[in-house]
């Protein structure tokens, strides 16, 4: 292996002047995997042949001088609820498995046009919901960091791979938070896009109204690279949207001098209050937007539980509407986590339901109205580092972080490493905008990375086999 992990920014500068080789680059992809994913478990499927089949094309096509852009030749891997032709789409649950889709979802298509180097199918939580779970298939995925620690999910592998550096980006998915989550617990970029703006064509469904697809990324820069790729109108999406997405990587660099930021403390202070160290690394993250050039205001939102009734609600009974009929004929065929979980949606009225539906209508629009007076709305990502593997299943829905609020929203939000716990896992910071203002929203967090040295340390599981190695 090499002694330093390359961001999709800098393999991509090295690919396209032809001084680095994506056969190479997938080679150190693939001996990394070799070396540390015995202990991640991040990948379900690894495809090492066809990845390398597929690395050498892009290095032909580049000596011939049909550069795609800059994910062309990069190794990349699918949240295995993501199709992939040919291959199958577990949702990491044995009533899918072996399961081959006949078509690549959206998405994909979109990174294969890029010329992405498809590494495999990594694991979640069983139908983005049922985990960290033991009864499955295939073992839940660790963190990086702490292998004896919880990597969150839904997008558990997504998160511990690129952490890892087994590949150098990711999709994932985010219904209540599934991307942004498992970013936090293992410190990398996660970014759910405005509902609508990227396609969930070909990803299994979990809740039609909140389900989001995005990427998962070492940095924000690279995060946007991927949201380039895989944005776009999808006219068989009833939920696509039209509306034109602005260049999400041409208003990166520079600072923030004219941004207004608010600042929501009571999701953290008061509602499900936050560890002291995740409160000191926030504060310390304003003082950094200050220092740009942002100015600072507090702001105030209804109580964090108003958001978390209504969205667990509603994707609880949309889990349900999808997955019923086949929890009524095979039952045995759900890990138990998963099944408590979705069964709780067949306990929701449909009074219940559009009351929740009501609720979110008015939160939505009450942070709308907020969003009057600032461009950007901060907060923390999870309220602490990293638990114990299992520990976070008995909470999940509850008090493990504050992401919620933007997928019942809709709003494009993003988390960012904002600094490590005394026991060097990593925090995080929650960085939300209006609608379709996406390129905003990654503006500052590429700011805030650049502004910090976070990005400068990788887990010590890495740290250690690297060092093994030389």
């Amino acid at each position: 292996m090499t002694s330093q992990i390359l961001t999709i920014a800098e393999a991509s500068r090295l690919i396209r002047d032809r001084k680095l080789s994506p056969v190479e680059l997938t080679r150190d992809c693939l001996a990394r995997i070799a070396k540390l994913d015995g202990r991640l478990h991040s990948f379900i499927l690894l495809l090492a042949d066809e990845a390398l089949a597929q690395a050498r094309q892009a290095e032909a096509e580049i000596a011939a001088g049909r550069w795609r852009g800059p994910l062309h030749g990069i190794p990349f891997g699918l949240k295995d609820i993501v199709a992939y032709k040919g291959h199958p789409t577990t949702a990491h649950s044995a009533l899918l498995e072996g399961r081959v889709s006949p078509e690549d979802a959206f998405v994909t298509a979109r990174l294969r046009e890029s010329g992405v180097v498809f590494l495999g199918k990594l694991a979640t939580w069983e139908f983005a919901v049922g985990g960290p779970s033991h009864d499955l298939p295939w073992p839940p995925a660790r963190n990086p960091w702490n292998t004896e620690h919880d990597p969150a999910g839904s997008s558990s592998g997504s998160a511990a791979a690129v952490a890892a550096g087994l590949c150098l980006g990711a999709l994932g998915t985010d219904t209540g938070g599934s991307v942004r989550s498992p970013a936090s617990l293992c410190g990398i970029a996660g970014h759910k896009p405005t509902y609508g703006l990227v396609s969930r064509r070909g990803v299994l469904p979990l809740s039609f109204s909140l389900d989001h697809v995005g990427p998962m990324c070492w940095t924000t820069e690279d995060c946007a690279l991927v949201l380039k790729a895989i944005a776009g109108h999808d006219p068989l999406d009833i939920a696509s949207a039209r509306t034109p997405m602005k260049d999400p990587v041409a208003g990166l660099g520079g600072g923030l001098k004219g941004v207004r930021i608010g600042v929501i403390r009571n999701f953290h202070e008061k509602d499900f209050p936050a560890t002291t160290e995740v409160v000191a690394a926030f504060d310390q993250s304003i003082a950094v937007l200050k220092g740009l050039g942002a100015s600072v205001r507090d702001v105030s939102l209804s109580p964090l539980q108003a958001f978390q009734s209504a969205g667990l609600l509603i994707s609880r009974s949309d889990a349900f509407a999808i997955h019923g009929k086949t929890l009524r004929e095979s039952p045995h065929l759900y890990g138990a986590i998963g099944r408590r979980r979705i069964l709780a949606g067949a306990f929701a009225g449909a009074s219940d339901y559009v009351n929740a539906q009501r609720q979110r209508v008015k939160l939505t629009a009450e942070v709308a109205n907020v969003m009057n007076d600032v461009d950007i709305l901060v907060c923390p990502t999870s309220r602490e580092a990293a638990p114990k593997l299992g520990d976070y299943a008995q909470h999940v829905g509850g008090n493990t972080h504050y992401c919620r609020p933007f997928n019942l929203t809709g709003q494009p939000a993003l988390s960012v490493c904002n600094g490590f716990s005394n026991d060097g896992l990593p925090l995080s910071l929650q960085i939300a905008g209006r609608h379709f203002e996406d390129d905003l929203v990654l503006h500052v967090g590429d700011a805030y990375e650049k502004a910090t040295a976070f990005r400068e340390q990788r887990p010590k599981l890495v740290e250690q086999r690297q060092a093994a190695a030389e």
